[in-house]
């Protein structure tokens, strides 16, 4: 069944980084090409783990792996033009997480596009589901939208 909820306004989400398109985001149509918003997602998240201090990209045991994603298009985004990616969580498991992002223009509180990835989380060496560091729970706390 194909979900049909509004799209969520910025203030929905918990957290909101901003982000630089570039101009070899720009397809031949002249507006960001539906790739790059999956690298808008996962460069937002990401930056956020990083940043919160759980996400060691070079020397950490538990690195992220997508399982799932999903992405729905509202309006174009375009080089150059600064957005914002509003950031939450809607499930925090042993070892998954779904995070929900929206990415936004900088004249709107309506998201160009919305979608959601999933992260199993994984010793980075056997590549096999580990439970999430307490202080990864933590983070993700201060960004739990629910459901």
């Amino acid at each position: 069944m194909r979900d049909r909820s509004e799209p969520k306004p910025i203030k929905a989400y918990k957290h909101v980084a901003p982000i630089q398109t570039r101009w070899m985001d720009n397809d031949v149509y002249g507006h960001v090409n539906n790739v790059v918003y999956y690298s808008f997602f996962d460069t937002a998240v990401n930056r956020f783990l990083i940043e919160g201090g759980v996400l060691d990209i070079h020397g950490g045991a538990v690195i992220g792996l997508v399982v799932e994603t999903n992405c729905r298009y509202y309006a174009p985004l375009e080089f150059p033009q600064n957005i914002r990616a509003g950031i939450g969580v809607s499930h925090i498991g042993r070892s998954s997480v779904r995070y929900e992002i929206g990415l936004f223009s900088e004249q709107s509180d309506v998201p160009a596009a919305e979608g959601y990835f999933v992260h199993v989380y994984v010793d980075k060496e056997t590549r096999r589901p580990t439970s999430l560091p307490e202080e990864f729970k933590a983070l993700l706390e201060t960004i739990h939208i629910g459901a």
